[in-house]
């Protein structure tokens, strides 16, 4: 797992040249309905066992928490399961609002 900032994410999505990846949001629904980065895919981490056949094992996958511990868990997860291309955002969403996007609410 590589861990990525948001201020890397945000030039990341913004590089026409570079295939996105997928910003996998691990966070419960109450928290994604607080703040979100657009196009994230929402699956709660609790839910990541059962549903992490719905990810594309080849694919470049951004998880995305609150502040990074969740994800970094659900990074790890996904790794141990055969992912390759998996990343964290270092410091979640909060990081996201604070240095990238502060339209993004912070909680």
């Amino acid at each position: 797992m590589q861990n990525l900032t948001a201020p890397a994410l945000a030039e990341w999505l913004a590089d026409s040249s570079r295939a996105a990846p997928v910003l996998l949001d691990v966070r419960e629904p109450w928290e994604i309905e607080t703040a979100k980065i657009a196009g994230c895919v929402s699956i709660p981490m609790r839910e990541i066992p059962a549903r992490s056949e719905e990810l594309d094992d080849e694919a470049q996958i951004v998880c995305v928490c609150h502040h990074g511990g969740r994800s970094a868990q659900v990074a790890m997860f996904l790794e141990s399961r055969g992912f390759t291309k998996v990343f964290n955002l270092q410091g979640g969403i909060d990081a996201w609002s604070r240095q990238v996007d502060p339209k993004v609410p912070t909680y």
